[in-house]
């Protein structure tokens, strides 16, 4: 944050940084600046190339602060779905004051030995949700500040990043001349940004079409329950185009947000464009529906496969449907194509910010809200969480590509509503109301 509640969003991309520039007024959150920049320096979510990443971050700050007219020293930047794990944690303190009511400090006391018990060996605690805190035995505390008890518990959810994804972000940003006031995993941020409580609550998937990455999570009480990412996005439908044309990559890019769709039912064969093939002297004529059909292909696939990892773990009936966000979701008839994978329980999200309405600028939108409204008990958890990532910093800056070419997936079990992955073929939410309904048969015998 800098001066005047000012917030500035930062989403480094595998093709483009962006940022977003906010201001936080008792309430009101406004956006006041954007700024984007080609050149991310990105693959499968690790930075590759430090200097590139920078060096476009200066960019696009240097343009959000001149279109906002304050200086920008400060960012909330972004943490990709890439290799993160889920571990759930306890921690158990005494409470010493003299008059035994819990404080701020307790708190931040808990939690950082929760976090102790973590075996971090190449991973660093990026976000811990409470599932809930604990006092002299008396359970589902939300916030424990103020309460008199001798004894504090917290039990909970922490996500943890690995150390090459983490110092690469920490690393190009301060050579880009800024400090980080939190890091956030970007599903957790876009939940709360694009879903409605009741979604976040009883359950949804939230699909984010990026340049380099699709990534899906599975939102359930309003935490991040599973992630899926698939290293293909809108720069692989880019480079489809490209190769099937005989075109530059910048042509190909370019006819694809002018001329492009989805699904190619929705496009015309009549419709005629031309473009500078490789090998020809003159313009090659391309219908919009054999480009279209270009584009389906990769679409197709990218949705097929997130499809089959929700599947996978019986993901495919939450009630809250399919939220889709992200640059790609833009594409004109992409919201029909999803639809034929996932059935009519599908929408596109976009920011609702004024001047503020392309899907590219979600995750930067995000992550700037997301700080902006947090609790202050959030904001206790947060400092933890900063404080454990400066001490996993690492001694000399050595970074790596992601390993694998296979998806990373990630699940947790966590509350009576979680995913097994030992049995796929027993839906999600089907699981969730038998286990509600034991509940509410559990709360009747007690009255």
């Amino acid at each position: 944050m800098t001066q005047d509640g000012v917030i500035v969003g930062l989403d480094i991309g595998t093709t483009m940084v962006k940022v977003v520039v906010a201001q936080n007024n008792g309430g009101r959150f406004n956006v006041i600046a954007t700024g984007s920049a080609a050149g991310a320096g990105l693959k499968r979510g690790v930075i590759v190339d430090i200097n590139k990443t920078a060096e476009a971050i200066k960019q696009a700050i240097s343009q959000a602060s001149k279109k906002a007219n304050v200086s920008i020293e400060e960012v909330v930047v972004g943490l990709p779905a890439n290799q993160i794990s889920i571990q759930k944690v306890s921690g158990l303190v005494s409470i010493e004051n003299q008059n035994k009511q819990i404080t701020g400090q307790d708190v931040v006391n808990v939690t950082t030995q929760a976090l102790n018990t973590l075996s971090l060996a190449e991973q660093t605690p990026v976000e811990f949700l409470p599932s809930q805190f604990i006092v002299d035995g008396f359970d589902g505390i939300k916030d424990p500040t103020d309460m008199i008890g001798v004894r504090l518990e917290v039990q909970g959810l922490v996500y943890l990043a690995p150390n090459k994804v983490v110092d690469g972000i920490k690393t190009a940003v301060k050579k880009a001349g800024l400090s980080i006031a939190a890091m956030d995993l970007a599903p957790m941020a876009l939940a709360p940004a694009f879903l409605s409580d009741a979604e976040q609550n009883f359950g949804a998937i939230l699909i984010d079409l990026a340049g380099g990455q699709s990534t899906a999570s599975v939102i359930h009480d309003h935490k991040v329950k599973y992630m899926t990412v698939d290293y293909e996005g809108g720069l692989s439908v880019s480079k489809d185009i490209s190769t099937v044309l005989s075109i530059s990559k910048d042509e190909a890019e370019a006819v694809k947000v002018k001329y492009g769709s989805a699904d190619s039912k929705q496009a015309s064969a009549e419709q005629i464009f031309y473009v500078d093939a490789v090998g020809r002297t003159e313009k090659k004529p391309v219908d919009e529906k054999y480009l279209a059909s270009i584009m389906e292909a990769r679409f197709d696939q990218i949705f097929d496969r997130l499809d089959q990892q929700l599947d996978n773990v019986g993901a495919d009936d939450l009630p809250g449907g399919y939220i889709i966000t992200g640059g790609s979701a833009a594409t004109p008839g992409l919201l029909s194509k999803a639809q034929e994978h996932f059935g009519q329980n599908v929408q596109v999200a976009r920011p609702n910010q004024i001047g503020l309405r392309h899907p590219s600028f979600a995750r930067a939108l995000a992550f700037a809200s997301f700080e902006a409204f947090q609790s202050d008990l959030q904001k206790m958890i947060k400092a933890v969480l900063m404080g454990k990532q400066i001490e996993q910093a690492p001694e000399a800056e050595n970074y790596y590509q992601a390993d694998k070419d296979d998806a990373v997936i990630q699940t947790t079990e966590e509350d009576d509503f979680y995913i097994d992955e030992k049995e796929p073929k027993e839906g999600f939410f089907k699981r969730m109301k038998t286990s509600l309904t034991s509940l509410f048969a559990e709360t009747n015998d007690e009255d």
